[in-house]
């Protein structure tokens, strides 16, 4: 799965117009326009399409918690580049701007016909190098989306 795959089923699942789509990166400090922001939802064989970065697609879901939660208190400092896999800072950043509890993704996985246990389900959180550290795969992502997607519209 791509980042741009991606960020497409999360402005699906999210039912988010690309004026806010925009404002998102915006308030991670990217500046996007719109037609910028259209060539990161295009498919891959449209002639305008542009490859969504690592650092486009966290500093998205950076704006999304952003909007959603807030700023941190006291966090102004850069991060620092993580050694994680994208696929497990993606869904811990879903997680945190969702507000969503493991009973909360344990259901939405459920709907898109993907059983996983609790433990599978938090070792995907872990920090990487811990003995119970799961790199999430594209597989397991695709159809958290599509759940979310499913809860979320329906």
């Amino acid at each position: 799965m791509t980042n741009n795959d991606i960020l497409r089923r999360i402005r699906y699942a999210l039912d988010l117009p690309d004026q806010q789509a925009v404002e998102l990166f915006r308030l991670a400090g990217i500046e996007l326009t719109q037609d910028q922001l259209l060539a990161l939802l295009a498919k891959e064989e449209e002639p305008h399409y542009h490859s969504c970065s690592d650092a486009q697609i966290l500093g998205f879901l950076d704006g999304l918690i952003l909007q959603r939660r807030g700023p941190k208190d006291g966090d102004t400092a850069p991060r620092p580049p993580v050694s994680e896999q994208i696929n497990n800072l993606i869904f811990k950043k879903l997680r945190v701007a969702l507000e969503l509890k493991e009973e909360d993704i344990l259901g939405m996985l459920a709907l898109a016909g993907f059983k996983v246990s609790k433990t599978e389900l938090t070792a995907l959180f872990r920090k990487p190098g811990h003995k119970h550290y799961q790199a999430c795969g594209d597989q397991f992502l695709r159809n958290f989306l599509q759940g979310l997607a499913l809860h979320s519209r329906h």
